[in-house]
């Protein structure tokens, strides 16, 4: 049976790529098209999507607007939005995550771009992979994705070192697909007095790792920025990988560790790549690094943690398929034989405060 897919924007010519582009899939179909949020929503309070790909700029009701109006109504929807790069989209885009979308496409700028190859290609990808783990999900029973939805994270208010102290540990973050949103259920629940520094690779384009940072920045007590070349990181702070440069640690002659930035070209499509931030670790000072993988498409990260252990001590925690929007990453470093812990999203915090503990 194919999937039936809501497209929701409110260029008409846009609707008409985007549905080719779906139709042109045999397993999914675009059942319906709305010109605004308003009829989108309208539609939503009565038919089930297996997906809605959402435009953010639309009169009357824009994207933001109607995630808001279903989030109050317990609406529940598999949206993914289709946002321009620019500035003010960026953060539109962030917090439409926030509200519950997904992931984002990129809007193409013409319709040469709109009819091209990698367009298709990115649409169809991430529908397949998002349905997909909604199918996976479903499958294992709504228990264990209630309860990993409906628990709430609590942080022991003193916590004791487990067993490192004196060394120095590195926390290092990788997600992609449904990470902006993961993250919140993450970053604001770490101490400002974390006793490692952490570094955080989210598969973003350029400009969308700022607003991303500055977001988890206002919402966390724990100090959030994108990097910038040459940071040197100190403990109770996130150094977000900029959008579009691939992010190393490199040890200084003092003994400190310092962010740098490249421009090589992408692996696997992406830049940043988490496996370029990993297998940079392998010469750090670090006594040990904690590996945290969360929700993504791909493989991502795998590599480099694989090449990490050989060097370095390391700990690996893994979010849970259950919790995750698209269980790839987390799936392919747990089938690697390196999962430490293996815990849903709500508790990924905790297990890295226990871990790490407090200065």
């Amino acid at each position: 049976m194919k999937k039936n897919i809501l497209v929701v924007d409110d260029s008409a010519l846009m609707r008409r790529v985007i549905c080719d582009i779906i139709d042109s899939e045999s397993t999914f179909q675009a059942k319906d098209v709305c010109r605004d949020g308003l009829e989108a929503y309208e539609k939503l309070k009565t038919v089930s999507y297996d997906a809605v790909i959402l435009d953010v700029n639309m009169p009357r009701m824009d994207g933001l607007q109607l995630l808001e109006k279903i989030q109050q109504d317990g609406i529940k929807a598999t949206v993914i939005m289709v946002s321009t790069l620019t500035t003010r989209d960026a953060d539109v885009t962030i917090r439409a995550m926030e509200l519950g979308a997904v992931d984002f496409i990129t809007k193409p700028c013409n319709i040469i771009e709109a009819k091209s190859d990698e367009f298709r290609r990115k649409i169809l990808q991430m529908l397949k992979a998002v349905i997909r783990s909604d199918d996976a999900k479903a499958q294992a029973g709504s228990l264990a994705q209630g309860t990993a939805k409906e628990a709430k994270v609590k942080v022991p208010k003193k916590l004791e070192r487990t067993g490192l102290s004196g060394k120095k540990t590195l926390i290092a973050l990788a997600c992609s697909t449904g990470g902006p949103k993961a993250l919140q259920s993450v970053i604001p629940y770490l101490p400002l007095d974390l006793n490692a520094p952490m570094i955080l690779v989210q598969h973003m384009p350029i400009g969308f790792t700022k607003s991303m940072a500055e977001r988890l920045n206002e919402t966390s007590d724990i100090e959030v920025r994108e990097a910038v070349e040459g940071d040197v990181l100190k403990k109770g702070c996130v150094y977000v990988a900029p959008g579009g440069k691939h992010m190393e640690v490199r040890r200084q002659t003092d003994g400190s560790h310092a962010i740098r930035l490249n421009n090589e070209p992408p692996i696997g499509g992406l830049r940043p790549c988490a496996n370029v931030t990993y297998e940079s670790l392998r010469t750090s000072g670090y006594d040990e690094i904690v590996c945290v993988v969360l929700t993504g498409m791909g493989c991502d990260g795998t590599g480099g943690i694989l090449s990490l252990k050989q060097k370095k001590k390391i700990y690996v925690i893994s979010q849970d398929a259950a919790s995750c929007v698209v269980y790839g990453m987390p799936k392919a470093i747990a089938e690697a034989g390196v999962v430490d812990e293996v815990v849903p999203l709500t508790e990924i915090a905790q297990t890295i405060i226990k871990k790490v503990g407090v200065q």
